[in-house]
This record gives C-alpha cells, sequence and structure tokens, in this order.
C-alpha cells in the first residue's frame, strides 16, 4: 500500500502501539490525513533553536540550551520572539516503511507561532524518517504575539506515509479534468499553482498586518478577540501592496481549490526565486478541503505571509506558492467539513478562530 494514511489506519497504528502516549487520546485528535499532537506538562525556555543530530538525543541536549523551565499545568505565557522546547504527550515506534512530515495546525500559522517537530537523532526539522522509535518534542517561538498555552493543546499535526505518491504534473493535470480542483485554469508547474487575491469583488480590504505591540492571545479562547486589537486591516485600490520587511500579513488566495476525498496536498515551502518572502508556515489540506462530497463549493487558502530583507510589492495574481498533491493509500472513513469540525471549509480571508468576525 502507498500513499498518505488516512484515519482509520492512523487509529490502527494507535491499537498496535506504534503511536503511543502515556496520556489516552482525546475525540477529534485523528483528523482525515493526519494526527494531531499535545503539549506535555513543561516548556524549556532554550537560547537557541537547534536539531539534535546525528547519535544525540534532545533530552541529551536540552542541558547546554536551557534557560528556565515552565509549568504549562496551570497555563503559562509563552513570550514573543522567545524559543522553546516542550515534550509532546505522543512518541512513535513507526514500521521500517513508513515514515512522517508533521506540521504547524492551520490556527498556528495564522498566529504567526512558528512550531516544529524536532526528533532524537534528528537532523531536519519536521521530517521523521521511516522506523523511527522515540520521542517527539515541538520547537514553538512565536513570531507576531504572546500566546498563553496549557498542557494538551494541539499546535502542530503528524502525518504518515508509505512509499511516494506525489503527483506528476501530468497526474495533476489529469485529476484536473476528472474532479477539479480549482475554480479557473490551473497553473501546474511542480504541483499547483497559488496566487494572491489582491482585486476583491467588493470593497478594498485584501488583508491584515499584525500590529507590533499586542496582548497576549490565549489559545483557548474562541471568537473571543477583537481583529481590531492585533491586526491592521490593509486595503488597495490598484491591485498591489508593498510588504514590511519583518512584518507578517494574512492575505488570501486568488483560487478556490478543493482536495478530493482520495487525496491529500501539502504547501510546498516558498522559493527565494519568487520575492523576499515565505508563503504559509501551515501546510496540511486534508480530503474533503472544498470539496462537494463535504459539502464544499472550493475554498480558498489563507496566505501566511512574511516579509524579510526588503520591502517588496506584491501584486495581483502573482504566484506565491504551489499545492502539491498526494494520493491516499485509502479514502478515508472522515472527511475534512463532514465528519469533523471544520473551521475553515467554505473560507474566503480569514484570521483564525480564536478571533471574532471583523466589525
Amino acid at each position: 500500500m502507498t500513499g498518505v494514511l488516512p484515519s482509520q489506519q492512523i487509529r490502527a497504528m494507535q491499537d498496535s502501539g506504534s503511536i503511543a502516549a502515556d496520556t489516552p487520546f482525546v475525540a477529534g485528535q485523528v483528523q482525515p490525513s493526519s494526527l494531531d499532537l499535545r503539549l506535555g506538562s513543561v516548556a524549556y525556555r532554550v537560547r537557541a533553536s537547534f536539531l539534535a543530530g546525528h547519535g544525540r538525543s534532545v533530552a541529551a541536549r536540552l542541558p547546554a540550551f536551557e534557560m528556565h523551565r515552565i509549568d504549562l499545568d496551570q497555563g503559562a505565557v509563552l513570550e514573543k520572539g522567545c524559543v522553546y522546547v516542550v515534550p509532546l504527550m505522543e512518541r512513535l515506534a513507526l514500521p521500517a516503511d513508513v515514515h512522517a512530515i508533521a506540521n504547524a495546525k492551520s490556527s498556528t500559522g495564522r498566529l504567526d507561532l512558528l512550531t516544529r517537530t524536532i526528533t532524537d537523532e534528528g537532523v531536519e526539522f519536521d521530517r521523521i524518517p521511516a522506523g523511527y522509535t522515540g520521542p517527539l518534542w515541538a520547537e514553538i517561538c512565536p513570531r507576531s504575539f504572546s500566546v498563553l498555552v496549557r498542557t494538551g493543546q494541539r499546535l502542530n499535526q503528524i502525518r504518515f506515509r508509505q512509499g511516494h505518491a506525489v503527483l506528476s504534473d501530468a497526474e495533476l493535470a489529469d485529476l484536473h479534468a476528472h474532479d477539479p480542483l480549482v475554480d479557473g485554469t490551473p497553473v501546474i508547474s511542480d504541483g499547483l499553482g497559488f496566487s494572491v487575491d489582491l482585486a476583491p469583488t467588493t470593497g478594498s480590504l485584501v488583508g491584515y498586518r499584525a500590529k507590533p505591540h499586542t496582548g497576549v492571545i490565549d489559545l483557548d479562547l474562541i471568537g473571543h478577540y477583537a481583529p481590531h486589537d492585533f491586526w491592521e486591516p490593509i486595503h488597495t485600490a490598484d491591485r498591489q501592496i508593498i510588504l514590511d520587511p519583518g512584518a507578517f500579513y494574512i492575505l488570501v488566495s486568488r483560487e478556490a481549490v478543493t482536495i478530493p476525498p482520495t487525496h491529500a496536498a501539502e504547501m510546498a515551502p516558498y522559493l527565494a526565486m519568487v520575492g523576499e518572502f515565505r508563503v504559509h508556515y501551515a501546510g496540511f489540506f486534508d480530503p474533503g478541503f472544498g470539496h462537494g462530497a463535504a459539502g464544499g463549493t472550493g475554498s480558498r487558502g489563507v496566505l501566511e505571509v512574511r516579509c524579510h530583507e526588503a520591502p517588496f510589492v506584491l501584486e495581483h495574481g502573482q504566484i506565491v506558492g504551489r499545492l502539491v498533491y498526494e494520493r491516499m493509500a485509502e479514502v478515508p472513513d472522515m472527511l475534512y467539513g463532514r465528519e469533523i469540525a471544520s473551521n475553515y471549509q467554505g473560507q474566503g480571508l480569514k484570521l483564525s478562530k480564536h478571533f471574532r468576525a471583523p466589525d
């Protein structure tokens, strides 16, 4: 069997002990093509980000970087600009033919909360090799807002794979011909091109820019915060905006995309050649996203954009990323937007679930 492992196989891995935890798994943790990972009870404030490296464990390397420890059981603030390492509740004993990749959850990325998974002997963030046996850790760096976190919260997720199931451009074009992936002509080149929408059909609002000095966001509070306390609305009348170095933006794709139940997708890392910015920290798109089988009619992708060293002009329709589609090993027994609560099905320009609808 080749492809991304679906929800029913993830539960089978829990039953077999390939995925284990001392604390029982909770409802909603299994997603159509991934598993949410839960924070443990302590956060280590470290002076620098690090990887374990060949022959070394994360726990063995921590003393060289640890500054102090924070108890998460009663909730604690992770401060903007600081780096923390948190043991996760889940641990793995992967079969020899199963590897994994981790990523931030959508709401995590929309808060500019850089969250990456590290492993013992790991030499890359978010990549877990086939047959890995050991603990999982989250490295967390709040970039725009300080956040209040607690034990058991789910900031990142993990996707399991057998073999290589990425669709070639020809296969992607064939899939689109049989089950349209976008609401227009697709741009297919090493995946499905994603462009930015800076020409809304009504009004002039095209996005939001994070304010530099704000209060703390409690990650347990849903629909609680007023957007204007944390975000500056971005308007344009000339189909372009200038990105400021160091600033973080929420924008939206021009395309309304769908993910068929037979496939999953991931936003590919940005390429330096397209400009002085990075797009989309949260890269997983589940089967059923925007798809008619889950009640969708296409959902636009929210773009999490951080500008780097130089101001950069971003123009309407500019390609800023690409979706890489993969086959599922089986159709999952749950779909995004159907069996699971989905905050972003049918979305347009939308902040994370912690914010109230804009006035």
